[in-house]
């Protein structure tokens, strides 16, 4: 092993979103910069997640278009899909995004890149490539893998998850889905569009668990409609695996035990961090009860030379929430301050159709708190469009404060950053009423909602006896003046 004779104001781990942000972030604070990458850089938004999956589903919309619609006097003839044209499709929306988080660029931008596997040697030293290189802080960005669960007979791995996903040539004929998370929702209704026969399967009691009831109930209806075979709450016995990626799978629920054959097999099942090879102990880096990177608010790692950012610290796994902290870390390395990083009013968006998007606290077991609640039937866009399922939700304090928000609808995710904003920066639900939305769109819904409760409010006691004061005090002073 050599020793480099440079030695590094900051190194950085990993070259996906989170790294890639805190290496420009500490370079434009005029930081020697040092990046990591084992294999390419744009990490898996780029190659496996956001961009590939929100790519196919574009395409999954356009054969969906195309079914008609008989309420609007549209007979659909639906056209055949070419799916290795999709594909071919999908990876070329990749190679169109890819050069903004290539190396060359990169390197244009002043970082010094190194492609291969990091480990740390001590608590300011890291070897890549049998060359150690000294470091006073560093920031470990290295992402989360697929989840496998430990299942009879996924030992084989002849199945797919979301990395290994983009290599299909062929269409699945029947594709079973194990978990009914975002992931599973997102790719199985896409699959589904596009001509597979798509079964969902979760041990959760209902899909997308974490998101509102409300919606999850509706999404699930819209699925079924589509024609999605779904089963929640089983319990898996194996799975039978071909060498192919066909196979059975055995599970049971309420009313027996069943059997399901497959073509392929796509486990979502959540996703684990990328730290096995890292030697972290040499560092003096610890995981979390969960086996992530273990930080405090500022994303500060037990060693307080070294930070984390992005999926491998556990946190909200988000491209956005990825970027934004990798820039935090990379402020609070290099300025040596304590930024806390945000983790309370994060926006999240399950891109199905219809969309769910949500954001802040969606909970009632404060008190004085209440879900404000408007359906999409009164909503005209909603109702010009056909599109009458899903639901505003704007939940707000006994003060009239917003705390969070949930919508659902075709393009919530276009509309949730005003929600954002409103739970960001505390607005109370007359900020939002007094901002003319434009009309007719989907958004409508948020005003509808904010100028109810407005006029609930205005008629409450303590404010019609301030308007009944102001009106005495108005006419007093009118007969004064006369």
């Amino acid at each position: 092993m050599t020793k480099s004779k440079e030695h590094w104001d900051l190194v950085v781990i990993g070259g996906g979103t989170a790294g890639i942000v805190a290496a420009k972030t500490a370079v434009e604070l005029g930081a020697k910069v040092l990046l990591i990458e084992s294999d390419r850089t744009g990490g898996d938004c780029l190659w496996t997640g956001c961009v590939p999956s929100k790519a196919l589903i574009a395409v999954a919309q356009k054969v969906w278009a195309q079914r008609g619609s008989p309420v609007m006097g549209i007979g659909g003839a639906r056209s055949e899909v070419n799916f290795l044209q999709v594909m071919n499709y999908v990876q070329g929306v990749i190679t169109e995004i890819e050069p903004v988080d290539s190396i060359p660029t990169l390197l244009t931008a002043g970082i010094a890149v190194i492609q291969g596997e990091a480990e740390f040697e001590g608590l300011h030293t890291i070897v890549v490539n049998g060359e150690a290189h000294g470091f006073s802080k560093a920031i470990i960005a290295t992402g989360a893998g697929p989840a496998i669960p430990k299942i009879s007979g996924l030992e084989s791995k002849h199945f797919l998850t979301s990395d290994s996903l983009w290599e299909l040539k062929v269409l699945p004929t029947r594709l079973l889905i194990l978990g009914a998370g975002n992931i599973g929702c997102e790719l199985g209704q896409a699959f589904s569009r596009i001509g597979s026969k798509v079964v969902l399967l979760d041990i959760a009691e209902r899909i997308i668990f974490r998101e509102d009831v409300d919606a999850a109930k509706i999404l699930h209806q819209s699925l079924m409609n589509e024609g999605l075979e779904i089963h929640v709450g089983v319990q898996i016995i194996n799975f039978e695996l071909e060498e192919s990626g066909s196979g059975i799978v055995r599970f049971e629920n309420l009313t027996g035990v069943h059997e399901i054959r497959f073509d392929q097999l796509l486990v979502a099942t959540g996703r684990v961090p990328r730290v096995e090879t890292l030697a972290l102990k040499a560092a003096g880096v610890d995981l979390n009860s969960r086996g992530f990177v273990k930080t405090n608010a500022a994303l500060r790692t037990t060693n307080s030379s070294i930070f984390a950012a992005g999926d491998v610290t556990g946190h909200p796994q988000f491209t956005h929430v990825a970027g934004v902290h990798g820039s935090v870390a990379a402020s609070n390395a290099i300025l040596g301050i304590s930024r806390p990083a945000e983790l309370e009013v994060i926006p999240r968006v399950t891109f199905t159709d219809p969309e769910i998007a949500s954001v802040g606290d969606t909970s009632l077991v404060v008190a004085g708190r209440k879900a404000l609640y408007l359906p999409n039937t009164h909503v005209d866009r909603a109702i010009t469009d056909s599109r009458q399922e899903g639901f505003t939700k704007i939940f707000v304090d006994s003060k009239g404060v917003i705390v969070g928000a949930v919508l659902v609808n075709p393009r919530a995710g276009e509309a949730l950053s005003e929600m954002t904003l409103a739970v960001k920066n505390g607005l109370k639900v007359q900020a939002l009423a007094r901002v003319i939305h434009p009309y007719p769109t989907l958004s409508d819904g948020i005003w509808k909602l904010a100028v109810e409760e407005l006029k609930d409010r205005l008629t409450q006691p303590a404010i019609q006896f301030t308007f009944r004061l102001l009106k005495t005090i108005v006419r007093i002073r009118a007969k004064i003046r006369s």
